[in-house]
């Protein structure tokens, strides 16, 4: 087998600064320096990076079985997302994913496109002329209301706030711990504990409250709860206790509201940098939806729409690297794994392989036409994972995002400061670093709204 080649570091702390400093620039560095597959010197811990198709590919799907989570971040999640789908492992994560799986296929979510339709129009009514937004805090608004609507029904809606205020307690916690050389007990009374342990005892009495309203409801609803209630093994029956489901719903309602909220808001900071996209956009969604919101039968017509939300999660994608941990010695694509060294999957550096995405750092949702996507090799783009682990919601989260792209676009047009950058901040999730601002200005009503203000704009 090749040597593998090993990154340049500090004597005794290795790379583990830039990991906690600039954990995005060492993912480049990976790439720049080591090429598919690279050896990140870190104390008392076995860490390599791969940046390659073909080694992303054996690991997610060929190899699946020789790897399992990374065992930092599932420790660390396992207080609010239990043994959801998200952290459980072998039989446990295999029955779960086939009892959820069914109630999340393209087809199924279908149903829910009128909820996140309706919030999108909620959203831009909200929105004035020349107001400026942090379009974060709005994105996250947005998901948040989505998430509560398709997984609970409206019952739910006056728990959003509290929910989404003690997820984002979680996250953080999380997010600190990921780059910690030592993890500490939950159990200490320091300031991060104390708010995680909040965090989740908020959590729990809301969604457990929940599934007890429901269990003591016979009547049927047509919700993502209510789905998973109803699941049966189809070998024994059995359905899901309580506990199962309290993990599971946490597990979707994180996903389906914080990188979604991430992956819209990025959208959207790029659209305000690149007017050329968005008018297209625009027009697209205008000649299409004539000002009304989308529907479900709408969306083959809004190519682009989906384009312009694939491209924006190549280049900020939520889940920017995926972790595994080898559960015995393993040769990937030619390099020795040993047994319980972290393999790092660069999603995020992989995205920007000149040789995969030419010009990599240019912002072109052409790159996702049907052709130009289906000619990348498999691996190359992974914005949801891929194999056994796949994230389940990926059809609802790419339903989601070419909705509330289309239906924005053809009544806002969002500017940003000249010269104004927001660099990403790699949390659990790729978040942008710092509120980001965008002035609001409304379209003309109608159809023809979209060539009026292009006339507008040239003075014609």
């Amino acid at each position: 087998m090749p040597e593998m080649p090993t990154l340049s570091g500090l004597p005794v702390l290795g790379c583990l600064p830039e990991l906690g400093r600039d954990r995005l620039g060492l993912l480049l560095r990976a790439y720049r320096e080591g090429g598919d597959m690279v050896r990140v010197p870190l104390p008392r811990r076995r860490l390599y990076v791969a940046t390659s198709p073909a080694i992303a590919n054996a690991v997610l799907r060929q190899e699946a079985a020789s790897f399992m989570k990374f065992f930092a971040l599932a420790r660390l999640s396992r207080p609010v997302l239990g043994d959801g789908l998200v952290t459980s492992e072998g039989a446990l994560h295999r029955r779960q994913r086939k009892l959820i799986a069914p109630g999340l296929t393209r087809r199924e979510v279908g149903r829910y496109a009128d909820a996140m339709a309706r919030h999108s129009e909620e959203t831009q009514r909200r929105w004035s002329a020349g107001e400026t937004l942090d379009v974060h805090a709005e994105m996250t608004r947005l998901t948040l209301g989505i998430a509560s609507e398709t997984m609970f029904g409206t019952s739910a809606e006056e728990h959003a706030r509290a929910a989404g205020d003690a997820i984002h307690a979680a996250t953080s916690y999380i997010a600190h711990g990921v780059g910690a050389l030592v993890h500490l007990p939950l159990s200490w009374p320091l300031p991060r504990h104390v708010r995680m342990r909040r965090a989740v005892a908020t959590l729990d009495e809301i969604v457990f409250d929940i599934i007890r309203e429901r269990r003591a409801d016979p009547s049927p609803h047509d919700d993502i709860l209510g789905m998973l209630l109803a699941a049966q093994d189809e070998d024994d029956g059995a359905t899901m206790s309580d506990a199962q489901v309290r993990d599971e719903v946490m597990t979707l309602f994180v996903a389906g509201h914080e990188t979604t909220a991430n992956a819209l808001t990025w959208a959207l900071y790029l659209l305000a940098r690149n007017p050329e996209a968005a008018e297209r956009l625009a027009d697209e969604a205008r000649s299409v939806l004539g000002g009304r919101p989308p529907t479900l039968g709408d969306l083959p017509a809004l190519p682009y729409a989906l384009q312009v939300f694939k491209e924006t999660m190549r280049l900020y994608p939520p889940a920017y690297m995926v972790g595994r941990e080898a559960t015995a010695p393993v040769s990937v694509e030619g390099w020795a794994i040993p047994d319980k060294a972290t393999l790092l999957l660069s999603i995020y550096g992989m995205h920007r392989r000149p040789d995969l995405f030419p010009d990599p750092e240019r912002f072109d949702p052409e790159r996702f036409t049907p052709e130009r996507e289906q000619a990348l090799p498999r691996g190359a783009y992974l914005p949801f994972a891929d194999g056994p682990r796949v994230c389940i919601g990926n059809h609802f989260a790419l339903m989601e995002g070419q909705i509330v792209l289309a239906h924005l676009a053809q009544h806002v047009r969002l500017r940003s400061r000249a010269g104004e950058v927001v660099p990403p901040q790699p949390r659990v999730t790729l978040r942008p670093s710092r509120a980001v601002s965008l002035e609001v200005e409304r379209r003309r009503a109608g159809r023809e709204g979209g060539d009026a203000a292009a006339a507008t704009r040239s003075g014609g």
